[in-house]
């Protein structure tokens, strides 16, 4: 069986997940969390050439991660993390999983901590 017509992906341009999947962007929205910050200025910060950032920013504010504001000439860009809240929802249904795991390492924890103490 041909498996021929296989779905195209969503462009990072429309979909959160795709866009946050770089590594680059998550570091740019990184820097923004401390405030907004014009192109230029990111891109001295994290040496980067300017062309580069605005690639980045320009996907980051198609899905709406990340907000401009003018200020004559110049261009500030801000995070939007509501725009996380997607992501957000979408892991919180792993949450279950996680205390689970943690749980389970405090239990193994204890267990160490007795055995050593029996041995002193």
């Amino acid at each position: 069986m041909e498996y021929n017509n296989v779905m195209a992906r969503t462009p990072t341009t429309f979909d959160v997940f795709n866009a946050i999947a770089e590594p680059k962007r998550r570091e740019l929205m990184n820097l923004l969390q401390s405030g907004a910050r014009t192109v230029n200025a990111i891109a001295e910060m994290l040496g980067w050439r300017q062309p580069q950032v605005s690639k980045h920013l320009a996907v980051l504010h198609r899905v709406g991660l990340v907000q401009s504001e003018a200020r004559g000439r110049e261009h500030y860009y801000r995070l939007d993390a509501a725009g996380l809240r997607e992501i957000h929802e979408w892991t919180a249904t792993f949450e279950e999983y996680w205390e689970h795991q943690l749980v389970r390492i405090k239990q193994h924890a204890e267990e160490k901590a007795r055995m050593a103490k029996r041995r002193d």
